[in-house]
């Protein structure tokens, strides 16, 4: 397949493949994979994702999304947790503020 025709995720795929420790990268995959569908795929990413890089706050709230939106309300708010700590880690009030307010939601 031409460099042309490859989808984003494709082409995010083969940049891992290279730097299994990008985390942009990973997020950008974890999100193709959610947007198309593919749930199992985007779980294991985000997973992966923050495991590795456990203050990429972004993750965390498009994760406890996912979660939510497929009914895996006790990981989302695991996920909203953690996101809120890694989030005040980094100094990030909105993103704490926005994940605190989803979590209130949650519960």
């Amino acid at each position: 397949m031409s460099e042309q025709n490859k989808t984003r995720r494709q082409k995010l795929e083969e940049f891992l493949l290279q730097n299994p420790n990008d985390a942009f990268s990973r997020y950008g995959v974890a999100l193709d994979c959610f947007r198309q569908g593919d749930l199992p795929a985007a779980d294991a990413h985000f997973q992966l994702l923050l495991q590795k890089n456990p203050d990429y706050v972004p993750a965390y709230q498009m994760y406890a999304q996912m979660l939510a939106q497929n009914n895996r309300l006790e990981e989302a708010k695991a996920a909203l947790t953690k996101g809120v700590e890694a989030a005040i880690r980094q100094g990030n009030q909105h993103a704490r503020s926005e994940m605190e307010s989803h979590l209130a939601d949650l519960n």
